[in-house]
């Protein structure tokens, strides 16, 4: 996630009655991550709305509304009906994992002692922050759900603190409902925040009234505080081999930028960007003509990637062309950026990637 905005359709840990025409609104105005509760509609109606997400190609969400076992189990199962690709919240990971363990489904619990309705996040930052260790070092955990906002402390420190302790993505949600707010989450270092009451209730300031305008108002403002995150990106690089050169002359331009970001590679040109500029972290897949190139487009899959780099030459034929083409085929159908050439690469690393020297991790 590249600090995304997560739209939740929901009030009073309700989905609303009218998500689906919401929904409508919500793509209308750009929206791309949106969410809803297993509670307030009947789950033919859930279902559909859930469909509509991903006809739409968005990204769905299911946020656990209930912190008793039954409940969240019951929560877990629905997210695996409807086929969300993101279930939140919850504080049962490792019951939760056994249900959601043989699906696609990426599961961000809540670190710390999650308390009443509306849910308030006890205990103090060292305990939060030992949790969310804890949670992270689970296999079938993808990131973690922080009530930042329902904490009583100082919730920027602690935000800092969480997301420096673990290698996953981290979202916040609860009472995030102005502007300052939004910025401080993407300065903490998260990967996403969710908006559900707030918007409802026309809460952030907009050029005009209704939903749609909302909605529009929350993503400029995701876009400004995009350019204060330090949560690092996950780019894949890859490239033909009569392009490696210019992939080459690239990420030396741009080793500023690209430091403290998560470069993953293709087997040989990962060695080659190891060797360009070796302080780079660099995680290196199988070569493209072993199986490298499908490795990508998993990543692509599971939402594990904010962007792709593919210098490709279009002047030869290459074996790798049908790997390409899949590749930029799931790109598009999981809206991830992907720049095929030097110029296209500029315009990803200026509006994706923030220089981050001095941050600690």
């Amino acid at each position: 996630m590249a600090f995304d905005f997560i739209l939740m359709l929901t009030a009073e840990d309700r989905t609303i009655p009218d998500a689906r025409t919401r929904l409508d609104e919500a793509l209308e105005a750009g929206a791309r991550h949106i969410g809803f509760k297993d509670v307030g509609l009947p789950f033919d109606r859930l279902k559909e709305l859930a469909d509509a997400i991903r006809a739409s190609g968005g990204r769905s969400y299911l946020e656990v509304v209930s912190l008793d076992e039954e409940s969240e189990l019951a929560s877990a199962r629905a997210a695996v009906e409807l086929e969300v690709d993101c279930l939140l919240g919850g504080t049962r990971a490792e019951t939760v994992t056994a249900i959601t363990r043989q699906h696609p489904i990426r599961y961000y619990p809540f670190p710390g002692r999650v308390t009443g309705h509306p849910s308030v996040l006890e205990g103090t930052a060292d305990e939060i922050v030992a949790a969310a260790r804890r949670l992270a070092d689970l296999e079938h955990v993808h990131g973690l759900d922080l009530l930042a906002y329902r904490f009583a402390g100082d919730v920027p420190a602690l935000m800092r603190q969480v997301c420096a302790a673990v290698d996953k993505p981290v979202v916040m949600a609860g009472s995030i409902d102005s502007e300052a707010r939004v910025t401080e989450t993407a300065a903490a270092g998260a990967a996403g925040f969710t908006v559900g009451t707030a918007a409802l209730a026309g809460s952030f300031p907009a050029e005009e009234g209704g939903f749609v305008s909302q909605v529009r108002a929350i993503l400029a403002i995701t876009t400004r505080a995009r350019a204060q995150s330090i949560a690092p990106r996950r780019l894949a690089l890859a490239a033909h081999d009569t392009r490696k050169p210019h992939l080459r002359a690239w990420v030396t331009r741009h080793a500023a930028r690209l430091e403290g970001h998560r470069l993953i590679c293709t087997g040989g040109t990962g060695r080659m960007i190891q060797a360009a500029v070796p302080g780079l972290t660099v995680h290196r897949l199988q070569r493209g003509a072993r199986g490298g190139d499908q490795q990508l487009g998993a990543l692509i899959a599971t939402g594990e990637l904010d962007g792709v780099v593919f210098f490709a030459d279009p002047t030869i034929a290459h074996g790798g062309d049908a790997d390409l083409q899949a590749l930029t085929r799931l790109a598009i159908l999981h809206d991830t950026p992907v720049a095929l050439s030097p110029t296209a690469a500029d315009m990803l690393a200026s509006s994706l990637l923030a220089e981050r020297r001095g941050v600690l991790r």
